[in-house]
């Protein structure tokens, strides 16, 4: 077992009754927040209680539980075990018969989850606004979005219902949400960690992403559900170790012209201040074209890619009947404007761009970049939802599209209570250099791993 897996079980174990008063007070602080729309599902309160009973009696009998008795959620797009499945769209819900391959690795090491986190309906969007279950609020600012389409799981690890949560993401729903709700947010490579048990959105595009208050939680949390599963197949082999992110680092600050913060300047300024303190950590900045990046972005949706998420919708539900969102339905009818010759030619195009952005890795060790350009208020978002949703993904929808990981952490805080972060990006497989990077922008105290959090303004 990996040594900071080892490290989380080394702390006292917790007793009945301190697992109990867990337990008990995020059940208290989730109907306290019912208003902010983060669940979906949550399991009733006994049988969380009674799986905390049963996790410590195998922890006293010598068994061992990396995460005994640690609570956390699932983006109501991911399966568990006898909890229902929706995707945010009430007619296509199931009860799931086996848990998604990351969830069973993480009750297996002793962790409870308390239940499905709300989403951008079938993981369309990058807002938090797009469900029928409602709109799901930031942690910092209920008037703010929680950013998408894991909203869900991002507003309830920042509101300390939870310890820490998965989402998806395809591009951005994994980082966007993190950064809106100052917390983490891991995005691994595409392939490290089984799709198995995840409703299909790009398929090929497609990764779990893991919520949590601290990069030492997030590498132990990866630890445990990385590793190729035979039984998916998009799951892939690693193909190079990752070596330690060095002392002195190169990164890549995108340039000046190419900053673009849609109309909130400050926001731009909080990125400079950024890449400014990663230089006195060791960083020596370069300025880097980011056009590459943007157009490669600019073609999850506005490209034949759409054409994925509509094949893969639509062999689960009626897209002209069913319940969908108008919102989404909109999005997935421009499918039918594309082509088989003009899917490959965007795959062509999108080989050349991959080449162009391996280049620049060889120059720089990470590419550093806003999380989203700025937040906007849940009611500008409702007033024009395809526009400004597409303005959010300007620095992430790229990255799976070209093969990166990425890890989003929290910078600073807007003048309206609004947290913006930034998102470090490297080339796949590199994930844990990557997390020993991110550990030198935010420090950790190792002895308060797990240790459930509430983002101040939520706080009752």
């Amino acid at each position: 077992m990996p040594q900071a897996i080892l490290s989380a079980q080394s702390r006292p174990l917790r007793s009945a009754a301190e697992l109990a008063s867990i337990i008990t007070t995020v059940y208290e602080r989730i109907e306290g927040d019912r208003h902010r729309n983060c669940w979906i599902y949550v399991r009733p309160i006994e049988e969380a209680l009674a799986e905390a009973d049963a996790l410590l009696q195998r922890a006293e009998e010598g068994e061992v539980l990396p995460l005994l008795g640690v609570p956390f959620g699932v983006k109501d797009n991911i399966d568990v075990e006898d909890m229902p499945t929706t995707a945010a769209c009430p007619s296509f819900e199931y009860v799931a018969a086996q848990s998604a391959r990351c969830v069973e690795r993480l009750t297996a090491a002793g962790a409870i989850c308390l239940g499905k986190t709300n989403l951008d309906q079938f993981a369309t969007g990058l807002s938090g606004t797009r469900s029928p279950y409602g709109t799901c609020s930031s942690a910092a600012n209920d008037l703010y979005i929680a950013g998408g389409s894991s909203s869900g799981s991002a507003a309830a690890v920042a509101s300390g219902h939870i310890a820490f949560a998965l989402g998806t993401d395809t591009g951005g729903s994994g980082r966007i949400p993190a950064g809106f709700n100052g917390i983490v947010g891991i995005k691994p490579t595409v392939g490290l960690v089984s799709s198995r048990g995840l409703v299909p959105n790009c398929p090929t595009l497609d990764c779990p992403s893991i919520f949590c208050n601290s990069i030492a939680e997030g590498r132990i949390l990866l630890e445990l559900i990385e590793g190729f599963d035979d039984t998916d197949p998009f799951s892939r082999q690693r193909i190079a170790s990752s070596s330690p992110s060095p002392r002195k680092f190169q990164f890549g600050q995108v340039s000046a012209g190419h900053l673009n913060s849609f109309g909130m300047p400050e926001c731009n300024d909080l990125y400079t201040q950024a890449c400014m303190r990663l230089s006195g950590l060791g960083g020596q900045a370069r300025q880097i074209d980011f056009s590459p990046f943007a157009e490669a972005g600019e073609m999850l949706f506005s490209g034949p890619w759409i054409a994925e998420r509509h094949a893969a919708i639509s062999k689960l539900l009626d897209i002209d009947h069913g319940e969908l969102l108008d919102v989404i339905r909109n999005v997935l009818s421009a499918a039918a404007r594309f082509s088989a010759i003009d899917a490959f030619a965007a795959q062509h195009r999108l080989l050349k761009l991959r080449r162009q952005i391996r280049s620049l890795f060889e120059e720089i060790d990470v590419l550093v970049v806003p999380t989203a350009p700025r937040p906007f208020t849940i009611s500008e978002m409702m007033e024009d939802p395809i526009t400004l949703n597409s303005r959010l993904g300007y620095y992430s929808y790229f990255a799976n599209l070209v093969d990166l990981c990425a890890v989003a952490v929290p910078n600073a805080t807007l003048g309206n209570g609004m947290p913006m972060g930034i998102t470090l990006l490297a080339p796949a497989w590199r994930d844990h250099a990557l997390l020993d990077l991110a550990e030198r922008w935010l420090p950790d105290a190792k002895a308060g791993l797990f240790d459930l959090k509430v983002y101040p303004q939520a706080a009752s």
